[in-house]
């Protein structure tokens, strides 16, 4: 697999990467600004679009729940962010080596590169991207970002202490809730900051999530200034030992996502209505049963109605039977206590009333 030396800011993309879709080819045809690259290249307007919206249900359910109850405007844009997120949080999985996994991330950098110079690649995440961009003027600061830190994490160390886990999920999570504001049209600074707390909280609580699955590749990632605090060793973690002193690291962790949490909280008088809905994965810990840190939410009933909070980082969800949906809305409830449900939502399947 060679890379051809760089061209031109907007020049085209030379860059051949095994397992992407059409290999990064260019859209034939595609002449200039403005034009429209699904056309272009003889694809339906659901082909990308149903990629999108596969690739999210397959790798992120949360996510792909979620953005089913965004604005129907906003809904398509938001499928292509979060596909763009799983594209770039999958590579670390599926290469061998790290040198393969930096041509995958340079691949996503001059992707994102060539998007703001309307050349998109000929591969269905990297048109929907495009697509979002032109519709909503998303910030290409944040899109950066996250591929930077994504490729980051290709060195598979421990996080040295919790600051650095923040700063990871300041970069990725806070990122993704950043654009997915400016998907909503929301510009407000406390808005902002919710959104900031929020990722760092869903980013560390992803990292204990993942505790099983990485411990199953002999991997540990929780920051070691706590490990050491209380005496632990990543051979604990990989033997499932539950001490008491495993759990207190698992609980000082916790204690810092909720620690944001709390602080997103204070913004809620402040954030636009509007803004609610980029939160919908975010969640009250009081919902949660004493004894676990995670919340079931059952399936989604076939006549189309749930309520309550939708989904967060920590909760497991059951799967609908149907695998697309006719419309979906979120609307506000006043909570009868605070920190209780806010938001009835409504998902209506297709052929069911």
């Amino acid at each position: 697999m060679a890379v051809s030396a760089p061209g031109s800011a907007c020049g085209p993309l030379r860059l051949g990467v095994p397992g992407l879709w059409a290999r990064g080819r260019r859209v034939p045809g595609l002449a200039g600004p403005g034009r429209n690259v699904a056309a272009a290249s003889g694809l339906g307007a659901s082909g990308t679009d149903a990629y999108c919206m596969e690739l999210l249900r397959k790798r992120d359910y949360e996510s792909y729940l979620c953005s089913l109850l965004l604005p129907a405007e906003s809904r398509s844009s938001a499928f292509a962010l979060r596909a763009f997120n799983v594209e770039l949080a999958q590579v670390k999985d599926l290469v061998s080596e790290k040198t393969i996994g930096l041509m995958r991330m340079q691949f996503w950098k001059k992707t994102v590169d060539d998007i703001y110079c309307d050349n998109p690649p000929h591969q269905p995440v990297a048109i929907e991207l495009w697509k979002a961009v032109k519709k909503h003027n998303l910030t290409k600061r944040w899109l950066m970002k996250i591929v930077d830190e994504r490729e980051k994490n290709l060195d598979d160390k421990a996080y040295r202490n919790i600051q650095e886990l923040e700063s990871y999920a300041e970069n990725t999570q806070s990122s993704l809730l950043y654009l997915t504001l400016e998907i909503l049209g929301i510009k407000d600074l406390h808005a902002d900051h919710a959104a900031s707390h929020i990722g760092k909280a869903q980013g560390i609580v992803t990292c204990l999530r993942a505790m099983p699955y990485h411990g199953s590749r002999r991997r540990v990632f929780l920051p070691m200034d706590i490990c050491m605090l209380h005496g632990v060793s990543q051979e604990d973690f990989l033997r499932k030992n539950r001490d008491k002193n495993v759990r207190d690291v698992i609980y000082d962790i916790a204690s810092q996502a909720h620690l944001h949490l709390k602080h997103a909280r204070s913004f809620h008088k402040s954030v636009p209505v509007k803004a609610f809905p980029a939160f919908l994965q975010t969640t009250d810990p009081e919902l949660t049963y004493p004894s676990s840190s995670t919340l079931y939410v059952g399936r989604l009933p076939q006549h189309g109605l749930s309520s309550g909070a939708m989904s967060a980082p920590g909760i497991r969800t059951g799967e609908p039977q149907a695998t697309e949906v006719e419309h979906a809305h979120l609307t506000p409830v006043p909570p009868g206590r605070p920190g209780k449900i806010f938001f009835k939502s409504t998902i209506v399947l297709p052929g069911k009333r």
